[in-house]
């Protein structure tokens, strides 16, 4: 997924989408907006934050006068074809709302504003999600998402945890996970949320927190280098991870542990703080 902010400007030559990728872009602020096929016809529309636009895909449509900002995600082929299982066809909207997309757009503008730290894996997500979204809510015909039954094998599971073990200091995403136990990606973030009950995003960032407890209880290794060996790309992201997950800091939860291993009366007690 392709994600760009698109400040509020005037805008003199036509500002095409492209046709290649299906566009959806969320309003920032409130503001108007004008679309149209060509320079004499363009259409004001009123927008407020969170409101959304779909432009048709075989048209090329361009935005004329901006005073509203937008972020706009560009949807691959691939995502929506492989999460319908085929060919689908959207509606076309200038302007619509949808909570659950306003949800998603969000969640991908707060991670763009903090410099992508999450990785591919979460945008990867991200647009397996919307890519449902779409074809449940605005498909011409209300084409519903294929659903397939059974999960993976536990052949597959081991290998794919096996996989993400090797990889976790990597840029992980989700075509790579797929790919490693040889299925398409929409396939593969279904079939693997109905074998583990969460997201391929959410088991890499818990393998993450595993690793990283078990590392900070060796006191000679420094948080940095925790944080580069669990794929994290600063420190500061790391640690702001670790304490939303964990509820202390990395520095905390590697004092904790030590004062309880440290403790004569904590014999009978769990070595890991946070399990006690």
């Amino acid at each position: 997924m392709r994600v760009e902010l698109v400040p509020r400007q005037s805008v003199t030559e036509p500002r095409y989408w492209a046709r290649s990728e299906q566009v959806l872009a969320m309003v920032l602020r409130p503001g108007s907006i004008e679309i149209g096929v060509r320079r004499s016809e363009l259409t004001e529309f009123r927008y407020v934050a969170g409101e959304m636009i779909l432009p048709a895909r075989h048209e090329g449509k361009w935005v004329g006068l901006m005073n509203a900002p937008y972020l706009q995600l560009s949807i691959s082929d691939a995502a929506l074809m492989a999460a319908s299982d085929g060919e689908v066809e959207l509606r076309m909207y200038r302007k619509f709302a949808d909570s659950r997309l306003r949800a998603l757009a969000v969640a991908v503008h707060a991670e763009m504003v903090a410099g992508f730290p999450s990785g591919r894996l979460f945008l990867d997500s991200v647009e397996q999600a919307i890519a449902v979204v779409l074809i449940n809510g605005h498909a011409v015909g209300d084409r519903p998402v294929l659903i397939r039954r059974g999960g993976l094998g536990s052949a597959r599971l081991r290998r794919i945890k096996e996989f993400v073990d090797a990889h976790m200091d990597a840029d992980l995403g989700l075509e790579e996970m797929a790919q490693s136990i040889e299925l398409s990606t929409a396939h593969f973030a279904r079939m693997f949320r109905e074998s583990m009950g969460e997201t391929p995003h959410q088991f890499v960032l818990r393998q993450r927190m595993e690793r990283a407890k078990t590392m900070l209880r060796d006191r000679t290794t420094r948080v940095l280098d925790i944080a580069l060996a669990c794929g994290f790309k600063t420190q500061q992201h790391f640690a702001q991870v670790f304490r939303n997950v964990c509820a202390v800091s990395p520095t905390e939860y590697r004092q904790g542990f030590w004062d309880t291993k440290l403790t004569p009366s904590s014999r009978g007690f769990s070595e890991d703080p946070l399990r006690a």
